[in-house]
């Protein structure tokens, strides 16, 4: 089996244009990724992404030249055999961990470089990173996570079973393959876009096979807010879903008062209502907005914040995305905490879905999550070696070994 036997960066960002990307507070995106590229001795070569919206993707690169260190030389499978000791010795080393803990530059870069391990491992395998997952026993799954800091809620004990007790349905889940995993299209309702802009993207999203899809919110003006999300729902009618998402542009007694006026078009769900880390208001909103759901995971950092949510019933969608957790591996922790609560599964995809639609279907399948969708955004795709290939709304299962994660050189 191949050894890392070098490490090397990227920078990447592209801007957006005409609006897209825009929320009510990144108004100017980039989007952009801290690339890892572990370079392999037989020729392969393992790519990590973690996303970030332009400025300070060097901070990113520079912080994973550091973290990565301690994996030249070493052997993937051995790597991956006990990477959730791997990555915990790494994320506490008793220097850098300073610079967290578990969140912010350093854990973006941790991300990065654990996805870039699992790329690698599954392209030295041959298959899609969903076809490894799936073929991993209970026990090896568990050895890719750190447990550390959730065994009063989950231990790495508890986890195997859990996915021993969900393995007699897996047959039955894996019609999910054949037909593809459900989609939303996030590229409807831009923050930036004009009315009729929305108005048309979200009658064209309908006609592509996509029954459900996102608003931007969060004006100066929160008649705006209702205005556009009610037109929303008169252009695509009853029966399509439509998310609506602030970006944290909320204070707690706005959102709540937002959230009300909003409640009469029927939004599926309202997403980071409010700053990231108030797990307070987050509970207190939900109570107040029941049955609406309350979605968060575009900024939540790290497991431990994810077991308080969980804890205080503070979510009602789990948006765990693998670029902004430390990768792969902690994604799994998340994706095990939200099936013990349970909570549903929809993770936030910054990324295109490049590592999630993997990830969706191991859930699905192999943890028995509810099939619900995975977001769709496309602005990106023509930089990818292999894209997300969504057909009449539908992911559809990726066959090429990897993450998908590779991305086209500079020219």
């Amino acid at each position: 089996m191949p050894a890392i036997q070098s490490i090397e960066t990227r920078d990447f960002r592209r801007q957006l244009e005409g609006g897209a990307g825009s929320d009510a507070v990144h108004t100017n995106p980039q989007y952009g990724y801290g690339v890892t590229l572990l370079k392999a001795d037989n020729g392969l070569t393992g790519s990590g992404i973690a996303y970030t919206l332009g400025s300070g993707t060097n901070l990113v690169c520079d912080a994973i030249r550091i973290l990565a260190e301690p994996l030249v030389g070493r052997d993937i499978e051995a790597l991956m055999a006990e990477f959730g000791a791997v990555q915990r010795s790494i994320a506490e080393h008793p220097a850098v961990r300073w610079l967290g803990p578990h969140k912010g530059v350093t854990h973006l870069a941790l991300a990065s470089l654990t996805n870039a391990c699992f790329d690698l491992w599954a392209k030295a395998r041959g298959v899609p990173l969903w076809r490894l997952l799936l073929d991993l026993s209970p026990e090896e799954i568990v050895r890719l996570v750190d447990f550390s800091y959730l065994e009063e809620v989950l231990t790495a004990e508890e986890a195997a079973g859990m996915l021993r007790e969900t393995q007699a349905g897996r047959a039955g889940r894996e019609g999910v393959l054949q037909a593809g995993y459900p989609g939303y299209d996030t590229s409807v309702g831009w923050f930036q876009y004009s009315d009729r802009q929305i108005r048309d993207n979200a009658r064209a999203a309908v006609d592509a096979g996509f029954t459900a899809m996102k608003l931007k919110v969060g004006a100066s003006d929160p008649t705006q807010d209702v205005r556009r999300a009610f037109m929303v729902r008169e252009a695509v009618g009853e029966d399509v879903r439509i998310m609506l998402d602030a970006n944290q542009a909320w204070s707690l007694p706005r959102a709540v008062e937002a959230c009300l006026a909003l409640q009469g078009m029927a939004p599926y769900w309202i997403e980071e209502p409010t700053q990231p880390d108030d797990v307070s208001a987050h509970k207190r909103l939900a109570g107040a907005i029941a049955p609406v759901p309350v979605a968060v995971g575009e900024a939540v950092s790290n497991r431990v914040l994810w077991k308080n949510f969980l804890q205080a019933g503070a979510v009602g969608i789990v948006q765990a995305d693998c670029t902004r957790l430390a990768g792969i591996s902690e994604w799994l922790a998340v994706a095990m905490l939200a099936r013990k609560f349970p909570v549903r599964l929809v993770p936030h995809v910054g990324d295109m879905g490049q590592i999630h639609q993997h990830l969706v279907l191991f859930s699905h399948i192999a943890l028995g999550h509810e099939k619900l969708f995975l977001e769709y955004i496309p602005h990106l795709r023509d930089h990818f070696v292999h894209p997300a290939r969504v057909d009449g709304g539908r992911y559809r299962t990726p066959t090429e070994p990897g993450c998908g994660t590779d991305l086209f050189p500079d020219e």
